[in-house]
């Protein structure tokens, strides 16, 4: 057995802060200065947006506007729908950790203790009492996910699956003025509310559009072939704007008078649209990675082409693309924003009207700190749910 060469470092070089700061930032004489510098200047950008975070800042727009910023005008009376999709939200989430990731103590933790430090922000006692609800059902997923009954992985994946049916269902209600769950007009659905139905809904619908693309514009059929590239290329032309102009203003010109379609339906439809062209484009890039030999493998233990595609070809595809089809998705997130340039009320567009009442004027910096922070918040957890995922299927190892 050789003897390594290389010998380990002092302890008090591997395991002191002292000697973790000479090894990283201040082994040389050019990264000492650098590291200085940034010091520098993180303490001149991180005193300044402190003070202006806990003793100037008026927050006070964000306390008295929070409905408003998360379900729009929805009527008070009726957000008990609300509280009861988030409640299954949260039962699928604890199920879903305990099932597939039960040595994820961070993610498990944060379900628990995020919603009681929401609890402690300065709301009334009744809602409170729903957000601490999050943990209760979320305790609950988590225990009934670590019970392993038989047959819970399917239930829970047939629970996600109706998730957004049966959420958009309570939202806009079954029965009349008088029923039990009266229908709720879209155009009173706003904030992130709006914002999170856009972007789910883009997701759910675009995501096996733009893979069908992709196997379209690969197929041997000439009319399958060039209507997929057809389909891509068009959309890919124009911007997201245009095609929401489009959807919004020149779809009514075409259908008959007594037709008119929801404008949310209009502007999903107009994102799923888009989102599906350049998700054909990046499925399409893990089709042409995947070797010859994989094909040929799959015909000879007598898959057809459309099993050697459906189970071998596919499932290799998706995997190489995952870092792709998220950084879309966060994409499709942040361009959601775009709706509220034609009239519908998502989390920018409800910022602008609270901007526009007139105790609130010019209190712009505090407003857009308040909605950039949801906005980050929600992009890094689907950005860490993607890396998570990266390194259970070993994306780049193997």
């Amino acid at each position: 057995m050789s003897q390594a060469t290389d010998s380990l470092p002092p302890l008090t070089e591997r395991f002191t802060v002292l000697g973790w700061l000479r090894k990283n930032l201040f082994n040389t004489w050019p990264n000492s200065l650098l590291s200085v510098l940034a010091i520098l200047f993180v303490y001149w950008a991180g005193k300044g947006l402190l003070t202006w975070i806990f003793t100037v800042a008026e927050w006070n727009v964000v306390a008295v506007n929070l409905r408003l910023f998360m379900i729009g005008q929805y009527p008070a009376d009726q957000a008990w729908r609300l509280w009861i999709g988030m409640y299954f939200l949260a039962f699928l989430i604890g199920n879903s950790l305990a099932i597939w990731a039960p040595h994820s103590r961070a993610w498990t933790i944060s379900l628990f203790v995020l919603p009681i430090l929401l609890a402690i922000l300065p709301f009334s006692p009744i809602v409170r009492l729903e957000i601490l609800g999050f943990s209760l059902l979320g305790a609950i997923g988590w225990f009934l996910g670590r019970s392993q009954l038989s047959g819970l992985r399917r239930i829970v994946v047939i629970g996600w699956i109706i998730f957004l049916p049966v959420f958009v269902l309570l939202i806009h209600g079954l029965t009349g003025e008088n029923g039990s769950m009266p229908v709720v007009r879209t155009n009173v659905w706003g904030g992130l509310l709006l914002t999170f139905l856009l972007t789910v809904s883009g997701i759910f619908f675009s995501f096996p559009l733009g893979v069908l693309l992709a196997l379209g514009r690969r197929s041997n059929l000439p009319i399958v072939r060039w209507f997929s590239i057809g389909y891509i290329e068009l959309v890919r032309g124009v911007p997201l704007i245009t095609i929401l102009f489009m959807a919004q203003l020149m779809l009514p010109l075409f259908l008959p008078a007594n037709i008119t379609v929801d404008r949310v339906l209009r502007a999903m439809v107009g994102i799923i649209m888009f989102s599906a062209a350049y998700l054909a484009e990046n499925v399409r890039g893990g089709l042409q990675a995947i070797p010859k030999g994989q094909f040929e493998a799959a015909h000879a233990l007598g898959f057809g082409g459309a099993q050697t595609m459906l189970f071998i070809i596919l499932p290799q595809a998706l995997r190489l693309v995952i870092p792709i089809l998220v950084g879309q998705f966060i994409s499709l997130f942040k361009d959601t924003s775009l709706v509220a340039i034609v009239g519908l009320f998502d989390l920018l567009g409800i910022a602008k009207t609270v901007l526009a009442q007139p105790e609130f004027l010019g209190l712009q910096r505090e407003v857009y700190a308040f909605i950039s922070l949801i906005y980050w918040i929600l992009s890094y957890v689907m950005s860490y749910l993607s890396q998570r995922l990266e390194v259970t299927l070993g994306v780049g190892q193997r």
